[in-house]
């Protein structure tokens, strides 16, 4: 079941800044680098999880200022709150560093002053906005003003949240400066280029390698096959961060130093622990390397991760990543994480009110290997937990445990009852395993359900409450209910890089040690199991009310705060203006089109829904499934006419709570309307579940 050849591979997580709290949007991404890491050591590989904060920049200089401390002092703060965050969350990290130490600062000048002896660096005079008042350069969002496309107010220097529209700091129309409040002006200044496009057919075999996905090569390609820009690596005084080698006044961007935090603390870890640095991070021509280097990271900083970081490893002299994954952004019920609608939820806040491993799972069941966005459905969330975790996982181990305990002393049976029906549990670890090797979690989970619906289904037509009756049947209970635990410690097994907290309480009650990839192949045959204990309980909705309540007034503090200071937590430089020249377009390409998927299904039942004129409520046959789907159809169909017949949906549309239920996809149909609405109708050939191409 598991591969011979161990593995030693370095994985990290993008880097959060150490300017504010981390929010769930952050925690999809360290879940999932989580997940990965732990199945890749339940397997049995050498898998180091090393990162930092990302600790310089202009904001955290003002913050610092307007509480009144100096940068190491919040840096410090914020790290202990992240680390405390993680923790809590499960997080299974070897080292969180910070970008603001020695192994960085080291670094940084080194690769840089390679790429200098390469002829890679280059000095331009650039015009800048300049904040008079303050006496500082201003970074684009540090610049606000009126959109110069659509005119809304109040947008960031470098492109328009309402219209899309991306522009210069100096095409703002009425600007003023985040941090004073004053007009900027523009100013001279010289700052330091390193040329990317000394390194472009480098860097166009690596985008089309393999080594990252392909909707984000297609994006690195637009840039590789147009004009790739020299990369403005520099940021003038006062600026809190590492002076660039040979200057007065200029410091490196924070940009520059972020990634090479990887590098750092992992040379902060090898130093306490004695691993070989050069193994992992350097070049060997000897062919004889087999390690391999992983970067999890979000689809809004690709850019940094799959252009610039390759070329400045390169310049450097240091290994190129294996693999960089991205993936989509948090919504959260269907819609964009927002501070006003108390959906931007704080990691603490949330923990304060529901356990860790109910989100892991989540996250887990939702997330895949493309770069879709994650929706966080709180209704679908408390539903899924109750009726996965607890109502088919750990009811399996609490139904039949009970038996055991009672009547047989604890001891589990000396043969399985049912070989067959275990041997599925095993022959169905591989592809579990390419799952989640492959990142694709939603597989997985789905895959170890269908296992817990099959072992709950086995007890179900066992009846042991009903057999335990009569006395001569006694033994038959014990095989049935051992095969269960059997069952549900494969289940635990397979479960465990999600939800190791689960994992561990059950190893407890089964007694037989830790749990690795392998242990399924070796049921537990006349083994004395532990008392039963309760290991999770049922979300409630109160819970998670109580939870967004706390969190809209967490939210409400921080804008008194702010608005009291003038600073905003989430105000970064992490948006380069030589890349956001991307507007919104009312054209898609092919590849955004082609990410819709279009199932023939069979509707099962039509009916009218109360308290709605114009929608039925349908239920759909995808062949693997049943979705409930609610369609504005009701003004031109007769629901019965209507059962029985082939349609066309989207089967991959986030689902959406309506006030009359949960619907979970979308029938497609045309036409001007009233009774003149037409589903579309395939072939009555076709089969349920069937892709449209």
């Amino acid at each position: 079941m598991s591969n011979s050849k161990k593995r030693k591979i370095l994985i990290t997580s993008a880097l959060p800044y150490a300017n504010g709290p981390i929010h769930l949007g952050h925690m999809l991404e360290y879940i999932q680098t989580d997940i990965w890491a732990r199945f890749q050591r339940l397997r049995g590989h050498s898998c180091i999880f090393a990162w930092a904060d990302d600790a310089h920049g202009t904001p955290i200089m003002l913050r610092a200022q307007q509480e009144g401390i100096e940068p190491q002092e919040l840096i410090d703060n914020m790290k202990a709150e992240h680390e405390r965050d993680f923790q809590d969350f499960l997080i299974s990290y070897d080292n969180f560093h910070s970008t603001h130490s020695d192994e960085n600062k080291h670094f940084a000048e080194s690769i840089y002053l390679s790429a200098k002896a390469k002829g890679n660096i280059t000095v331009k005079t650039v015009k800048q906005a300049y904040d008079p008042e303050a006496n500082m350069f201003l970074p684009d969002r540090f610049v606000k003003g009126d959109c110069p496309k659509c005119g809304t107010p109040d947008q960031y220097g470098d492109n328009c949240e309402s219209c899309g529209a991306a522009y210069s700091t100096t095409e703002l129309k009425n600007p003023y400066s985040v941090v004073s409040g004053a007009t900027p002006i523009e100013k001279d200044s010289e700052h330091y280029f390193f040329k990317v496009s000394d390194y472009i057919d480098f860097l166009k075999d690596w985008v089309n390698g393999g080594a990252i996905q392909k909707e984000i090569a297609n994006k690195m390609n637009e840039w590789l096959d147009g004009e790739l820009n020299d990369w403005d690596i520099s940021r003038d005084a006062p600026y809190w961060g590492f002076k660039i080698p040979d200057t007065d006044n200029k410091y490196f961007y924070v940009w520059l130093d972020a990634p090479i935090g990887y590098i750092a603390s992992f040379k902060n870890l090898c130093d306490r622990n004695g691993i070989d640095f050069d193994e992992y991070w350097r070049n060997d021509t000897s062919g004889n390397n087999d390690t391999e280097l992983h970067h999890f990271i979000g689809k809004d900083i690709a850019y940094f991760h799959t252009l610039f970081w390759p070329a400045l490893l390169k310049a450097g002299d240091f290994r190129i990543p294996t693999a960089v994954y991205c993936h989509g952004f948090l919504n959260v019920n269907g819609q964009k994480m927002s501070k006003s609608r108390g959906t931007f939820i704080e990691a603490r806040v949330y923990l304060e009110h529901l356990p860790a491993e109910a989100l892991r799972y989540y996250f887990a069941t939702k997330l895949s290997n493309t770069v879709d966005d994650i929706d966080l459905n709180l209704q679908d969330f408390q539903q899924r937990i109750n009726s996965d975790l607890v109502g088919k996982v750990v009811n399996i181990a609490s139904r039949c445990a009970g038996f055991i305990g009672k009547k047989f002393d604890g001891k589990l049976s000396d043969q399985l009852a049912d070989q067959a029906l275990y041997q599925k549990f095993i022959d169905a670890g591989d592809s579990i395993a390419q799952a989640y090797e492959e990142r694709r979690y939603s597989k997985a989970m789905r895959e170890i359900m269908a296992l817990a619906d099959a072992a709950n289904q086995y007890v179900d037509e066992k009846q042991p409450w009903v057999v335990i009756k009569d006395a001569d049947r006694q033994q038959e209970v014990q095989g049935v209910c051992s095969l269960g635990i059997n069952m549900f410690r494969a289940l635990i097994c397979y479960l465990k890089p999600v939800l190791p907290e689960l994992a561990k309480k059950s190893e407890t009650f089964l007694n037989a040690g830790e749990l690795n990839w392998d242990s399924v192949a070796t049921p537990l045959l006349s083994h004395e199991i532990n008392r039963f204990k309760p290991l999770m309980t049922r979300i409630e909705e109160e819970q998670i009310n109580a939870m967004l309540e706390a969190n809209k007034k967490r939210l409400a503090i921080a804008a008194t705060l702010q608005a009291k200071t003038g600073n905003d937590s989430n105000a970064t430089e992490e948006n380069d203006s030589q890349l956001s020249n991307d507007p919104i377009s009312p054209t898609i390409e092919y590849d955004d089109f082609a990410k819709i998927d279009l199932r023939v299904v069979k509707i099962l039942k039509a009916e009218h829904v109360k308290g709605a004129d114009k929608l039925l409520q349908l239920t759909l046959d995808l062949g693997d499934e049943q979705r409930n789907v609610f369609a504005g159809i009701n003004s031109a169909y007769d629901p019965t006419d209507l059962e029985g017949k082939m349609t066309v949906m989207v089967a991959n549309l986030a689902p959406r709570k309506m006030r009359f239920g949960i619907s979970e996809g979308m029938v497609l149909a045309a036409g001007p309307g009233g009774e003149d609405i037409f589903v579309l109708t395939p072939d009555d050939g076709a089969i349920a579940g069937m892709r449209v191409r």
